[in-house]
């Protein structure tokens, strides 16, 4: 039997997994095997006389362009990657194997979809770059800094929202990123109806909509002219949602796919795996400097505080000030009201001392009802009497424990660096000693 291979070429040509282009030295396609369609979402004669240049990412243009050069002068190309645009806009790795016809004036090019390739590429990166920011973060603020490193990379045309989700108060804790690195949080209410409320609340990944106006919240409406461009996917833990992970597009045409919502699901895992240990470590270290009724700063952080500040003082000839304070008639309320109610005051009077000092002051519980006040950069005994004022006002205000109000007032001794001691235990001896002296003239 006699084979036409002339006819039996093309055919051979379109059986290829593999699809193969014709370029002329033009950039234009002379032609392109059937398997176009199954690569780039094309068929054959909707790419034929188009510009292959109009299917590169544009990010990879001008390299593109050169490797087209060196192949054009004679140079194989036989490992060349490169990022090209599906029809439904999403991105396809290829890998390239091309030649150069100089008889023909023509480019010939073998281009294999490594798209998947780069996907499982991408996978164990993230889980390494994860495990290291773990490593290397010393907070969960620190830890959300890393991820976001790593989302840019994994979606570098996407913003991220990362938020975590606090049930008993119904709000969102995400990081605040306009700040710069580390600078803090932002917490706002979770509205219903949202589409990050859906996935926090279905614990399921939500395609929907961006919001243009407020970021990462999405519209969860798909018949937006700009739909499917915010995917969110739940941080799991114990069945429970920790909050989202979300991740939108603000340019016009963007869908998400299943195997970006497989990507950031595999980080969100991660993540919430990671973020669960770092908020047991952070717990654990806050109960070790902190007391455990009042939240306030211990005795032995205290200490730690008094010395760094005197350290201070002692090189830049600064000035701070120490107060002891002790609750009046403690006792008798303990006594008659009960130790939960007892409790309550004292949590009470903590709020008040924060809520009348800087955020640059220290405030400890040093047991019992007896607190300490840290006051640096003082500018003389004129500025720490008006601070113990403003203490003493608030302190006696009236207080409502198990429906009955309350008036309680405190003892308060004070202590000047340097004009009452150069050392902690010099400061502590005074300030206590002042305060002894401050409660035998109210009682």
């Amino acid at each position: 039997m006699t084979i036409d291979f002339k006819a039996l070429y093309p055919k051979l040509i379109n059986l290829l997994l593999d699809t193969v282009f014709v370029v002329d030295e033009f950039g234009q396609i002379v032609f392109i095997s059937d398997a176009c369609e199954q690569l780039l979402g094309y068929s054959a004669s909707e790419m034929t006389d188009t510009r292959i240049l109009d299917y590169i990412h544009p990010d990879d243009l001008d390299r593109t362009l050169a490797a087209a050069r060196n192949v054009m002068s004679g140079q194989s190309h036989s490992d060349f990657e490169n990022r090209y645009l599906h029809k439904d806009g999403s991105i396809v790795h290829i890998l390239w194997s091309a030649r150069w016809s100089d008889q023909d004036r023509l480019r010939i090019a073998v281009a294999r979809n490594v798209t998947a390739l780069r996907r499982e590429d991408q996978t164990r990166n993230a889980l390494y770059r994860i495990s290291e920011a773990a490593h290397a973060a010393d907070t969960i603020r620190t830890l959300c800094d890393g991820v976001r490193e790593v989302i840019r990379e994994l979606f570098p045309e996407s913003d991220l929202c990362l938020a975590f989700y606090d049930a008993g108060r119904g709000m969102l804790s995400v990081p605040d990123w306009s700040a710069g690195p580390s600078s803090g949080w932002i917490d706002k209410p979770m509205e219903t109806g949202t589409a990050i409320a859906d996935v926090i609340s279905a614990g399921q990944a939500l395609v929907a909509s961006r919001d243009p106006v407020r970021h990462g919240v999405g519209l969860n409406d798909l018949t937006q002219p700009d739909g499917a461009n915010w995917l969110g996917v739940p941080l799991m833990s114990r069945d429970a949602a920790l909050g989202a992970l979300v991740i939108e597009n603000p340019s016009p045409g963007t869908r998400y796919r299943k195997a970006d919502q497989a990507l950031l699901q595999f980080v969100a895992t991660q993540l919430a795996t990671v973020f669960e240990r770092k908020r047991a470590e952070e717990r654990l270290r806050f109960m070790a400097h902190h007391d455990g009724l009042t939240g306030l700063t211990n005795r032995s952080l205290f200490y730690d505080r008094l010395e760094m500040a005197l350290r201070s003082a002692g090189r830049n000839e600064g000035r701070l000030a120490l107060l002891y304070l002790d609750l009046n008639d403690f006792k008798k309320i303990n006594d008659t009201e009960g130790h939960e109610a007892g409790d309550q005051l004292l949590i009470e009077m903590a709020r008040r001392l924060e809520d009348c000092t800087r955020d640059t002051d220290t405030v400890a519980r040093m047991g019992g009802d007896e607190f300490t006040v840290l006051l640096t950069d003082v500018h003389g005994h004129h500025s720490v009497e008006t601070a113990v004022a403003k203490i003493s006002e608030l302190m006696s205000l009236p207080m409502n424990l198990e429906g009955k109000a309350f008036h309680v007032s405190c003892s308060i001794g004070t202590a000047l660096y340097p004009e009452d001691g150069l050392t902690a235990r010099e400061l502590l001896s005074k300030a206590d000693a002042n305060m002894y002296l401050s409660k035998r003239h109210t009682t």
